[in-house]
Order: C-alpha cells, then structure tokens, then sequence
C-alpha cells in the first residue's frame, strides 16, 4: 500500500521488567482473560492500571498485594490525592508494601510463585507486572529505520507540535509518541491531524488543562497543576481542602474518605487545579475541566450555587483556606 501521507497510531504495550523469572508473571493483558480466579495475587507497580486492577481483583474476593518502589501510589499526582488513595487501599483490605522493587520470580512446587523482592519474599498464585506502557514500535519492528523516521531513547516516535515526524510525509499520534498517554489526548492529535494534513489548515494539540481519571475505588479525577506542580512553578498559591465521609458510606458503614482540593493563584485568584477522590469523581471534574479552560477565578466557584445533596457542591462552598504555599 501506498500514500501521500501515512499516520501511525499503534499505541503501546505493556513493559515487563527485566529480572529473572519474568516470563512466569503477567501483564494486565493476560489479566483480563484469565481461565480461572487466583486466590492471591501480587500487582507489581502503583499506576493507574496497578491501582485499578487491584480494586478489580479485590472486588472479586481475592486476596491483593501491591507492590512499589514509591512512598505512595499514583506517582505524579497531588500528594494529598496519594495518601487518600492509600487510606482507601488499606480500607478495602489491600495489602500494600511500599518502598519495595522485584528482585525475581519462581515458582514453587505447589505450582504458586515465589516473589523475592528487597524487602522479603511474598507468595502468590499469580503475580500481576503494571510497571508501565512503552511506544509500540519495535515488537514488530515498523521498519522506521528504514526511511528515517527518528526515535527517543525510549522507542517513541519523535515529533514535532504538529504530530509530524522527522519525515516530511509521515506523523505519528497517541501512545507511541509519549507525549500524554491518555485515549482522548490520541483523540485530540488526531483531530488536529485531520485538520492540518486533510483540511489545510495547520493545527497544534492543546495539552492545557487536560483531565484525567483512575478508575481505583473509589475513583480519582483531576484537572490542572497540583500542589507541589504550582509551587514548583514558582506560584505563590492558595490551597482549599475538604475531606469527609460522603453519605453513602457512613449509611453503609464503608470506611471510606472522599477529598476534595483546589489549587487557586494567590495573586490572580485563577483556579489552577482541581482534584478529587470519591465516588462519582471522573462525572463530577468532567464539568470542572470545562471551568478550567475557561480561566475560572475562585470568585466564579464561590459564587455557584451549589446542587444539595451531592458531593459535587463542596467545590463550590469551600470558603475557609487550608494553608497558603508557594511564593517569597
């Protein structure tokens, strides 16, 4: 086959880490066509996929282990995000060791695997590795090399603000760029894509303000800088907690805590991030996302009214700040 312009959009692929003994453990792909439930099962890693299939496999009734090499999971997200999503893991029983990496795997006799890692030796029936995706550019080999198209040191396509490769006639969107890895961000550089190859008129992806959500649960959702993001920016920032039992679970008896936080400017009063834990939370910042591209000030939260009951209204009615950051 042959074209004008070619597109490459192949994604990425789960990354297993070279120890030995790697080959007995799976990846989330495998995870999800398993023939029969495990009755204990090690996730290797602290990302969203590490997060969200210990919440699947706990939900399931099996036992879980989650191990990382961080303090806390969900590397890169709001610190106190982190700790709520911690609290919450612990609630629903999951047994989490941090500050830990693989050392390696076998198996055992019984047919169970052995997990030895800095910190002891951990027994499982399977062991899960979500340590991360890499460009799928090399498992086959697209035969990139042959025509020049140029890659990082990590396999992924490189491109310039328009999606284009060192190519002139060939571009590259989504995971195998490593630019944001999320499914609507491919989206985007698609359409912008389609706009500048198809319709002639030559459009960048906007990466501001892009939300994003785990689906752990509860569920994670946020938009914007984080705290220790803004400060590092050098702003100066006003911080607004909340965090509370939302009904649902104190009706229940579930012991678990929802969070809420902005992130707000000091000096213009911009709202620069919006973060949540708790149910409901991908829905709720959804709207949010919306705010932020549109430079709202605190000012315009406060002056929102509220939709009572719903944990959706605390955003709006938070008044009382939680600690100033940042700044000289």
């Amino acid at each position: 086959m042959t074209a004008s312009d070619i597109l490459i959009a192949t994604g990425g692929r789960a990354f297993v880490p070279d120890i030995p003994g790697a080959e007995l453990g799976i990846t989330s792909d495998e995870a999800l066509n398993l023939s029969e439930l495990p009755k204990k099962v090690i996730i290797i890693g602290s990302g969203y996929i590490a997060v969200e299939f210990a919440g699947i496999f706990s939900g399931l009734g099996v036992e879980v282990g989650l191990v990382y090499r961080q303090q806390l999971p969900l590397r890169g997200f709001d610190d106190d995000i982190r700790t709520t999503v911690s609290s919450n893991l612990e609630a629903r029983g999951i047994q989490q060791v941090p500050n830990c990496q693989p050392v390696n795997l076998s198996k055992n006799s019984s047919g169970s695997l052995s997990l030895k890692t800095t910190l002891g030796t951990l027994e499982a029936d399977a062991v899960v590795f979500a340590t991360g995706r890499v460009p799928n550019t090399t498992r086959p080999s697209l035969g990139l090399e042959n025509v020049g198209v140029e890659l990082s040191e990590s396999g992924a396509i490189k491109v310039d603000e328009y999606s284009q490769t060192t190519v002139e006639n060939i571009w590259a969107v989504g995971d195998v760029t490593d630019r944001v890895n999320l499914t609507p961000v491919a989206l985007m550089e698609g359409m912008a894509f389609v706009d500048t190859v198809v319709h002639r008129t030559p459009t960048k992806p906007d990466y501001s303000n892009i939300p994003c959500a785990v689906f752990s649960q509860p569920p994670v959702a946020t938009v914007g800088l984080s705290e220790q993001q803004a400060v590092d920016d050098g702003l100066k920032c006003d911080i607004y907690v909340s965090s509370f039992t939302p009904m649902r679970n104190s009706l229940s008896g579930r012991n678990e805590k929802t969070l809420m936080k902005l992130v707000v400017d000091s000096l213009s009063q911009r709202v620069l991030g919006v973060h949540m834990v708790g149910p409901d939370a991908a829905e709720i910042l959804q709207g949010f996302a919306t705010a932020l591209k549109c430079g709202a000030k605190k000012q315009d939260f406060d002056r929102t009214v509220g939709i009572h009951p719903s944990s959706a209204e605390e955003f709006v009615t938070m008044r009382t700040l939680t600690r100033q950051v940042g700044g000289v």
